[in-house]
């Protein structure tokens, strides 16, 4: 598994999970992708996961570079993987509201929050609108999702690279 964080470039052309989700702002709180990225580890996601986080957990100073490393890797993702554990007002999540709305109906989208997170009605209505599933109340298991459609996206390129040739 390889971390591609938001201070390097990002990487392309492989199986892919965006960690989608709000980004803590201050050091009260330690990010979920920490144990998100942890997890795929253990499980042996071989693939690279996408932190828009620095290496070294600062926030990235320039906010245009950081939208623009966004949403190139967001559109780069084979799976983008939502975990909204939103907590007000320390976790708000703004941005994650817009990118949710705009990928939602991508076909590349997996959603989830814990059954603590605040304000998430509507991204629940939304997703099960739009890809009539039922969002994930359990990190873990959204994680398991998420690594289980990016595999499966990666057996349909093999097989229709595959296809390609025997033409």
């Amino acid at each position: 598994m390889r971390i591609n964080y938001s201070d390097e470039e990002v990487v392309k052309g492989e199986k892919s999970i965006f960690l989608a989700g709000p980004t803590p702002r201050n050091k009260v709180y330690q990010s979920w992708r920490s144990a998100a990225c942890q997890m795929l580890e253990d499980v042996g996601f071989d693939g690279v996961v996408y932190v828009p986080e620095y290496s070294n957990g600062e926030p990235k100073e320039d906010y245009v570079d950081q939208a623009n490393w966004e949403y190139e890797a967001l559109s780069e993702a084979t799976v983008i993987l939502f975990w909204v554990p939103r907590e007000l007002p320390e976790m708000p999540g703004f941005t994650t509201n817009v990118e949710f709305g705009y990928w939602v109906s991508s076909g590349k989208t997996v959603y989830g929050r814990p059954d603590y997170a605040q304000k998430v009605r509507y991204l629940d209505w939304l997703y099960e609108k739009v890809t009539n599933e039922q969002p994930f109340s359990s990190l873990e298991n959204l994680l398991f999702e998420g690594i289980y459609r990016a595999n499966r996206e990666e057996r349909k390129l093999i097989l229709n690279e595959s296809k390609n040739r025997e033409k």
